[in-house]
């Protein structure tokens, strides 16, 4: 069967006017980025010799890819083109929109994981909804995409997973696949809303011979957001997670009279003997110590989902700020994605 695929011919001679110079540029730039996003919570961030060091790659290649993507006249991706508010405020909701799509998945899963302790099955199970929520929702885009202003659509996308996360920020170390349930769909059902009409508005916009430098540039920024969207959530978790329980801790005290009766009701059970009661007392502190962990861990979570919360509110109010296109006859407003 794939020898009845009819497949474009490539055309070589396009080998001997490709700027190799941005490419690799832009590859040291973005490559080391995404090092330094991945690797700096966890290196402490610039308290780190090699994640300062690579920042500076990142700054210095950069530039130059800039510079060379500015005065190429057949760059690798057209950074000009950002001189079309379409084009420019499209790249803007299609980072944004990678940001919430990436980060939700990373964050959903691991909270899964570490906070409510469930495996692989029980995880897959409990974002199950996403996924199928997210396949129905794109016969039912491409049924209003031709009879409601494609704006409008775009808007409901970035307001419904807006408001998804909203309902995340509620999490509680209880929820499993029923509590997720509901966000999940709201998450998903919207997301082709979202990530469409930003494909027919951003590229729309620009003259068909643009679109082959453009529209690597307008993609890339959906995945460049969700590189940064994980690397930030990362380090809100981390950074939250420490200060909710330096928090917590500093209420943890022998005034605490709740705490007091959950320590000594935990060592009595060990018997009377000194050496019992002893261990009995480490027993609590530790139990104690989980359970803290175990809020503050719920804490950072929400607070992760409530950022993306006000990146979605931030991409819904830029929505208007665009003019409407009208994709061609025969085009499918998700060309691209």
């Amino acid at each position: 069967m794939p020898l009845l695929v009819k497949i474009d011919e490539p055309d070589l001679k396009l080998l001997r006017d490709a700027d190799y110079p941005g490419i690799i540029l832009m590859a040291i730039s973005l490559g080391t980025l995404e090092y330094v996003l991945e690797e700096g919570t966890r290196a402490n961030w610039f308290d780190d010799s090699t994640i300062r060091n690579t920042t500076t790659i990142v700054a210095i290649a950069g530039v130059f890819f800039f510079i060379r993507s500015l005065t190429f006249s057949r760059p690798v991706v057209d950074l000009r083109a950002f001189g079309n508010r379409n084009f420019a405020i499209g790249c803007v909701l299609s980072f944004i929109t990678g940001t919430g799509i990436f980060s939700t998945i990373y964050l959903t899963p691991l909270f899964l994981g570490y906070v409510r302790g469930f495996d692989a099955w029980q995880i897959g199970v409990a974002v199950f909804s996403t996924g199928a929520a997210s396949t129905l929702g794109v016969p039912v885009q491409i049924f209003l995409a031709k009879r409601f202003d494609t704006r409008w659509l775009m808007m409901f996308g970035l307001a419904s997973f807006g408001a998804a996360m909203w309902g995340f920020s509620y999490i509680t170390n209880h929820w499993g696949g029923d509590e997720l349930f509901w966000p999940q769909v709201f998450r998903g059902f919207p997301q082709v809303f979202a990530v469409a009409p930003a494909v027919t508005l951003g590229l729309g916009s620009l003259a068909p011979e643009r679109l082959k430098y453009a529209s690597g540039l307008f993609n890339m920024m959906r995945n460049l957001g969700g590189a940064v969207g994980v690397a930030v959530c990362a380090a809100i978790i981390n950074d939250r997670t420490n200060m909710h329980f330096t928090a917590i801790a500093s209420n943890l005290t022998p005034a605490n009279g709740a705490m007091e009766r959950l320590v000594g009701g935990v060592a009595s059970r060990y018997g009377e003997m000194p050496a019992s009661l002893d261990d009995g007392h480490i027993a609590a502190l530790k139990q104690l110590f989980k359970l803290a962990y175990r809020e503050v861990s719920t804490m950072a979570y929400a607070d992760a989902f409530e950022v993306i919360m006000i990146a979605f509110i931030i991409a819904t109010a830029l929505v208007p700020l665009m003019k409407n296109v009208t994709p061609p006859k025969g085009a499918s407003p998700s060309s691209g994605h």
